[in-house]
């Protein structure tokens, strides 16, 4: 699996079990709704700053986000 798709698939899975939609974890963690949108359909490459913003709000680390499970 890519990469891009991976780090998606984790956000996505981890911000349904919070019960957030994509604006409420977009505000949680400081990055616009669509970037958020982007990044969950593996369309955007997130530098490694975005992706730490991104696992500070579901509780996680970045390699977390990263990891194949």
């Amino acid at each position: 699996m890519d990469i891009r798709a991976r780090l998606g698939g984790n956000i996505r899975r981890l911000r349904l079990e919070k019960g957030w939609s994509q604006e409420a974890y977009a505000d949680e963690a400081g990055i616009h709704r669509t970037y958020v949108s982007d990044i969950e359909r593996g369309a955007r490459n997130p530098t490694i700053t975005v992706v730490e913003k991104l696992a500070a709000p579901l509780g996680v680390t970045a390699g977390a986000l990263l990891d194949g499970r």
